[in-house]
């Protein structure tokens, strides 16, 4: 049997530098790909069968719609789909990426959102694809914005075109954690702006984040994309709130 050159730097790694499973802290072999461990991996959730055809929020029982969604009228996004449910395992990685200065997790993300893409036919044709941006004192914080890595990441793995600075976010809003949906909506009001209409103008757009909880922050982008002459504005997301 031949010396595996790979593997043996992998257990080498691992020995000087042993990983965990950011979820349940569970050591992670050092051939196992990660992130989490494969207990925690196998319990990340598709987004379900049964979700809003409009939003996209999972639903308990029947029906095209959540009530919200229900008799509302138009609205600036088109369709909003998600790779997968925001349950605890995701949550930990999110918060790992977002706040851990874990940005190698992009890879992982967007190689999710690209192999659940072709399960939405609501979300073919939007070949363009754009990030919802930081505000430069936030992404000054961070470092880097966890929404531009996915929309890259994503348009590499499905072969889309990625529409590099197309927006800005020029009001520094406040969290939206502990806000409610109106509060939420009023405290986006003004937050972008498109600095690249040109590339907007006609086209059928993919709008990439890492979460959808009110879609509040996405309508406030899609209604300047709109605006500024997008014939179509689609969001897609790692996650979704249920």
């Amino acid at each position: 049997m031949g010396f595996n050159f790979s593997k043996a730097c992998k257990y080498l790694l691992n020995a000087l530098l042993p990983r965990t499973c950011p979820f349940c802290a569970a050591d992670l072999p050092y051939l196992d790909p990660g992130p989490l461990c494969r207990p925690c991996t196998a319990r990340l959730e598709p987004l379900p069968e049964l979700h809003c055809k409009k939003c996209g929020l999972p639903l308990k029982a029947g029906g095209a719609a959540c009530y919200d969604c229900r008799g509302a009228g138009p609205r600036a996004l088109d369709a909003a789909r998600s790779a997968l449910v925001f349950n605890p395992q995701l949550r930990s990685l999110l918060h790992a990426f977002k706040y851990g200065d874990r940005d190698d997790l992009a890879g992982f993300f967007a190689g999710e959102m690209g192999a659940a893409l072709d399960r939405f036919e609501v979300l073919e044709g939007h070949a363009f694809v754009l990030d919802v941006p930081l505000h430069p004192s936030k992404f000054k914080a961070r470092g880097y914005n966890q929404a531009e890595l996915l929309a890259r990441g994503l348009a590499a793995n499905k072969g889309l075109f990625y529409l590099e600075g197309t927006a800005a976010r020029v009001k520094n809003t406040p969290s939206q954690t502990s806000l409610s949906k109106a509060e939420r909506r009023k405290n986006m009001d003004g937050a972008f702006k498109i600095l690249k209409p040109e590339l907007v103008k006609g086209r059928r757009l993919l709008l990439v984040d890492d979460v959808a909880t009110t879609l509040a922050t996405l309508e406030s982008l899609a209604a300047e994309l709109k605006a500024a002459g997008a014939k179509s504005v689609a969001a897609y997301t790692l996650a979704r709130e249920p």
